[in-house]
C-alpha cells in the first residue's frame, strides 16, 4: 500500500492519540475532552464567537452544544450573551475561571506537545507544519464537488 493510502488514517489517529493523552492529563482540573476544547476554542478566538460558530469549529451538533453550553455556565466556566451584530444569536465567552484554568491547559499542553515532538529536527517540524497547512486550505476549500 502506498504512503499515501495510509496518510489521512495515520494523519486521524495521530490527532487522535494526541488528544486523549491530553485528555487524560487534563481530568485531573475536572476538564472533560469536550469542556477543555470548548475552551480553548473561545481562547484562540480573535473575536467573540457565536454558538453556530462555536459548533463548526468543535465539530459537534448545535443541539449537543447547547447542552454542553449549559452544564458549563450552571459551573461557571461561560456564558452566554446576546451578539452585539445579530439579535437572534448569542455569543459564548469564557469566565475568569475559564481564563484562569487556561495558564494550566497552555501547561500541561505544552509539556505534552514537547514530549511528543522530542527528537524531530526544527526542519522536520517546519516541512510537517506546511504541508499539514496546505492540506488543511484544500480541505477546506473543498466541498462536495466530487
Amino acid at each position: 500500500m502506498a504512503s499515501e493510502d495510509n496518510f489521512g488514517l495515520l494523519l486521524g489517529e495521530t490527532a487522535r492519540i494526541w488528544r486523549n493523552r491530553l485528555d487524560q492529563r487534563l481530568r485531573p482540573l475536572g476538564l472533560s475532552q469536550a469542556k477543555w476544547q470548548l475552551l480553548v476554542q473561545l481562547h484562540l478566538a480573535e473575536d467573540d464567537l457565536t454558538q453556530i460558530e462555536l459548533s463548526s469549529r468543535l465539530g459537534i451538533e448545535g443541539p449537543t452544544l447547547v447542552r454542553l453550553l449549559d452544564r458549563m455556565e450552571e459551573d461557571g466556566w461561560v456564558e452566554r450573551r446576546l451578539s452585539s451584530s445579530d439579535r437572534r444569536a448569542k455569543t459564548v465567552h469564557g469566565t475568569a475561571k475559564a481564563r484562569a484554568i487556561m495558564r494550566d491547559i497552555r501547561q500541561i499542553a505544552g509539556r505534552l506537545r514537547a514530549e511528543l515532538l522530542s527528537g524531530l529536527s526544527p526542519q522536520d517540524l517546519a516541512v510537517a507544519s506546511a504541508v499539514l497547512k496546505q492540506i488543511k486550505q484544500r480541505a477546506e476549500q473543498n466541498t462536495d464537488e466530487h
